[in-house]
Parts: C-alpha cells; structure tokens; sequence
C-alpha cells in the first residue's frame, strides 16, 4: 500500500530549494491570480520574492478565510497529561536527558486539571504528553480517554506515532483528531536532533498521517518544526506536498496546519533557519491560498500583539493561555513545562481582543449527538 513515503522519495530538498529561490515577482503574480494553486504557485509563495507582494497575498488570504470559515475563531487549550519521555530530542524541554522532575498525571490529578479548564471556558481539549510507550501508553490512554471524553465536546492528541489498529480503537475511545509534526522532512537534519529513542524512526513518523487516515481519525493535524532545517522555505513546502497527498488518498478527513517556531526551553537550540515575523505571516497567507478550506491554526508560542495582527488574516483555530506542563492548570509549576509560551494572557483577554476585531471566538462548536460519540460513552 502506498503511503508519503512514496512520494517524498520522489522530491529532492536542493532542487526544491533552487527552485523556490529561482522565482521571480512575475511567478509570484501568476501564483496570486491563479483560481487553483498548486506546487508550482506554492513554491512561488513561499519564495523570497513573494516578500515584496505580502499585502496583496494577505488580502487574498484574508478574503478566502472569511469566505469559508466567516468571522469564526475556534478556540482550544493542550492538556500536558506527562512529561516523561523516552527520546532524546536537542530541541525539546522534555528530552529524556534533561535533568528535569518527571510527572505522570492520575486520574484525580487529571480530574482537577479537567475541571480547572471547564472553568476557563474551554470545551475543544488537546492531550499532549511525553513519548514514552511503556508508561503513558495504550494502556494509559484506554484507562483515561473515556473519562475525559465525557467531559469535552472535542478531543485531540498529540502523543508518540500509533498503528493504525490503535488509533482505530482511540476513535471507539472519543478521540476526534491527531496532531502529528515530522518536525523536519530532511532526513539527515532529522538524524542530527532525534538521538536516542523510538523517535529516531524518520520513516515511520513520515508513514503516521496516512495511518491515521486508514484508522477514519476524523482531523489530521501536519506542520513542521520552523528552523530545525537550514531551510525553513523547504520544510513548509514538505509540509505542502504532505497535505496535497492526504487530501487525495484520505478525503473523508479533514487537516490542519500549524506553524510552529523554536522556543526557549531546557537545553534548547539555537535555530538552524531564523523565520522572522513578516515570513510566518507570508507561510500562513501561502497556506491559506494553497488550501482554503483547511484549518490554520496558531498557538501561544508567538507574542499576544503578532497574534492579535495575524489571527484576523487567515487563521481559524487558536489555544490560548497554555500551561506546558503536567499540571499546570490546576497547580502552577513552570520547572516542568516543555517550552515556555509568549502569549501567556488568559483566555478571556484573548477573546476580548478578537472581539475588538470583528472576530467571534467559538469556544464549542460540536455536539456528541450530532455524531462521532465514543462507543464506550
């Protein structure tokens, strides 16, 4: 059976590269006027040319975002269930070889944390956890999942890659979606930041989008960790030619794009490919004219002011007031958290100022009758 895999051997990281640097003002015109881009126009729109023409590409990312989504921001928080982990990652606060304190929540701790986000008026969860197979496993999701389940309109993972049988049976448990980032699709650029650990598998990371496809997962969540690469342009054009093949192979599920950049965290990096703020901005235009009706979605890791200017153009899903570490909603220790996020105002402060802008935050947008209910509920 086919996956990425097969598609990606057949893209090569320095052609992309010429090629996105070779475009001209002229391409990058033709990509904005174009009724369907596709590869060629994305290159044109992530290239360095398209710089000079950002106002006429966020003016057309603007109108898309409204003419699908309307004036609506959906709003969601990550729940940190563990900060165990058994890769060693340089970029990452939760690298096994981070001399850090280990928390694993129980189900009262998981209890309170629930309820401290019920109370802040969240209903779209993101369970986010170390990759650790052996304690925060199938056996601790199967254990907690239902319980949590009932409790949120919407629930999403990002956890260590699955089979497909397993995320087939997380489905029967409640789970909606799966946020899954290749952090870099060069493979020896990948080889020099995963040293230790199950996560050393570039492969099958790569392979995991379409397991979640061949499992009906409901929303697949793509992105790339911005500046690991020397070549921040490639790695989100990767991230491009990965949701043009999903969307073919998986229709019946819908995709999100997120745009992670490098944050400060416990025996961090410095980045390979600096992203300034006029670039992510020009990234998520590219997107959102690539792909109008996926979700784009932009987290805490970026200051309150770029959010409050950026959001408005193209974005549609936003968290708000994350706390990166187990426990952090309900007790408040910053030692533990994985990355530590820019835009720390509380939710309420967030949708006031989308509010201000014309915009609606969603704080639920789904029922459990309409459909998607868990068979153990």
């Amino acid at each position: 059976m086919k996956s990425f895999v097969d598609r990606w051997r057949e893209l090569d990281w320095d052609d992309i590269r010429l090629k996105i640097h070779s475009k001209t003002p002229e391409d990058v015109e033709r990509a904005l006027n174009a009724r369907h881009p596709g590869r060629e126009e994305m290159m044109a729109l992530l290239s360095p040319a398209a710089s000079a023409l950002l106002e006429p590409m966020a003016q057309r990312a603007q109108r898309l975002t409204r003419q699908r989504f309307g004036n609506t921001v959906s709003f969601y928080v990550p729940l940190y269930l563990s900060n165990l982990c058994a890769n060693d990652c340089t970029y990452c606060g939760f690298s096994m070889s981070n001399r850090i304190r280990r928390k694993t929540l129980d189900e009262h701790e998981i209890a309170r944390e629930c309820a401290a986000i019920k109370a802040l008026g969240f209903d779209h969860l993101l369970l986010v956890t170390g990759e650790h197979q052996g304690k925060v496993g199938m056996d601790y999701f199967r254990q907690h999942l239902p319980a949590i389940r009932r409790q949120f309109s919407s629930l999403q993972m990002e956890v260590q890659p699955l089979s497909t049988q397993e995320y087939a049976e997380l489905k029967t448990l409640g789970l909606d979606g799966v946020m899954v980032y290749q952090e870099t699709y060069h493979p020896k650029m990948y080889a020099q930041h995963h040293l230790k650990g199950k996560k050393q598998g570039f492969f099958y990371r790569l392979e995991t989008p379409d397991r979640l496809g061949r499992a009906g997962i409901d929303k697949i969540g793509l992105g790339a960790l911005i500046g690991l690469s020397d070549s921040w342009r490639v790695d989100c054009f990767m991230v491009a030619e990965h949701l043009l093949w999903l969307q073919q192979h998986y229709w019946q599920s819908r995709y999100s794009v997120s745009f992670p950049r490098l944050r400060p965290c416990a025996g961090g990096i410095e980045p390979a490919s600096l992203m300034d703020e006029r670039q992510l901005v020009q990234t998520i235009c590219a997107f959102r004219l690539l792909a109008p009706e996926v979700e784009l979605s932009l987290s805490t890791r970026e200051s309150p002011a770029f959010r409050d200017q950026v959001i408005p153009l193209a974005i549609n899903n936003v968290s708000a007031f994350s706390k990166t570490q187990p426990g952090g909603y309900a007790d408040d220790h910053p030692e533990l958290e994985q990355f530590a996020p820019h835009d720390a105002r509380r939710p309420e402060e967030v949708a006031e100022a989308l509010t201000a802008q014309g915009l609606q935050p969603v704080w639920k947008d789904w029922d459990s009758w309409l459909g998607r209910a868990s068979q153990n509920r």
